[in-house]
């Protein structure tokens, strides 16, 4: 067989072959990542409360002030349908119609109610079947589809953590990883840049792409998953051949995280801290980019990690930055999850289907 035949059987394997189940292999090499993941967050939040004393921590939970925290749940809670009316400029239907508003909306909630209480990011595929029963889609166009909302997820944190290290009134000699900001901010978009020209390769060669991972990658199976990453994406981008449903999509990125952000900005005063947007950017994009590390359900001591670590910069007190991060993390833990739970028993999907 051709190098070229192989690696079209590689695509097509990967992309159209329906799974088989859960099998007891399954489960066993599942079980090994969640315990990666309990220990990750185990660790982080003992890194978090190192030297510290639990009631210090407990005094400024409780000092907050409630106004902006409410302003901030509020804040965080919205971006929640934002995403839903993304959603529904990436995805159509069989007969390429708009996704119905209540299958969106329901899909996202259940999706994120999965990734709170459940391991593995259960939610992002979770969410994709989900919206399977609510309208007449295709797994294959859900699961593309949400694929491609992380690329741009991905494209607008970094564009905006470029710009708000460039504009944080971080003091003179914060340095970054060894870097002073002013350069770390360029490194970061020349490598955004270099990123965006190689996507655009590989996306228009895929056959290539699929060549070069059989010829590389000594593992049959990651080469087998990084192509059917790379359909996915595609399948999910070629909705996007309109100019104008692009620009849609990319607006809503946007608004996405400029709203994500403002909850994190929201919740400052809360606590007495006088840090500005481009804070709450950085704080948004170490929490990005911390999430990214295997961790528990609903990213527990990775999240408050990284709200610490970014909270540092402005030399925000240990302690204070932890009841910081505890207080965002708890209070807008709640609302998607509730939300999630109420799109549960309005759809066809149950708990078993969670599993």
């Amino acid at each position: 067989m051709s190098s070229w035949t192989s690696s079209r059987s590689l695509l097509s394997t990967s992309a159209e072959q329906p799974s088989a189940g859960v099998g007891p292999g399954d489960r066993r090499r599942a079980t090994v990542p969640i315990i990666v993941g309990l220990v990750v967050s185990a660790g982080l939040l003992w890194w978090t409360m190192r030297g510290l004393q639990l009631a210090d921590v407990v005094r400024h939970v409780r000092g907050a002030r409630p106004l902006p925290l409410l302003l901030s749940v509020a804040l965080a809670t919205l971006t929640f349908p934002l995403r839903a009316f993304r959603w529904r400029a990436l995805l159509r239907d069989s007969a390429d119609r708009l996704l119905p508003a209540g299958a969106a909306w329901h899909g996202i909630a259940i999706g994120y109610l999965a990734n709170n209480v459940l391991p593995l990011r259960a939610g992002e595929i979770l969410r994709a079947y989900a919206v399977t029963r609510l309208a007449p889609v295709r797994l294959s166009s859900a699961v593309a589809s949400v694929a491609v909302e992380r690329v741009f997820d991905a494209l607008t944190v970094v564009a905006m953590l470029g710009i708000a290290l460039l504009a944080a009134g971080l003091p003179g000699d914060v340095r970054i990883a060894g870097l002073p900001v002013s350069q770390l901010a360029q490194r970061i978009g020349l490598a955004a840049a270099v990123a965006f020209l190689l996507a655009a390769v590989v996306l228009s060669r895929p056959h290539a792409f699929a060549m070069w991972c059989e010829r590389v990658i000594p593992f049959k199976g990651l080469a087998r998953r990084m192509v059917a990453l790379l359909e996915g994406i595609r399948a999910g981008l070629s909705v996007l051949r309109s100019p104008g449903r692009l620009a849609v999509v990319v607006g809503w990125s946007i608004a996405i995280w400029l709203v994500n952000a403002l909850s994190f900005l929201a919740l400052f005063p809360a606590f007495g801290l006088r840090i500005d947007l481009a804070g709450a950017v950085l704080v948004q994009s170490a929490i990005v980019f911390g999430i990214a590390v295997p961790s528990s359900p609903g990213y527990v001591g990775v999240f408050e990690a990284a709200i610490v670590l970014a909270l540092a910069l402005y030399g925000v007190a240990q302690d204070q930055a932890l009841a910081y991060a505890v207080t965002y993390h708890a209070a807008t833990f709640v609302p998607i999850t509730l939300l999630g739970l109420y799109s549960l028993t309005r759809t066809p999907l149950a708990w078993r289907d969670l599993r």
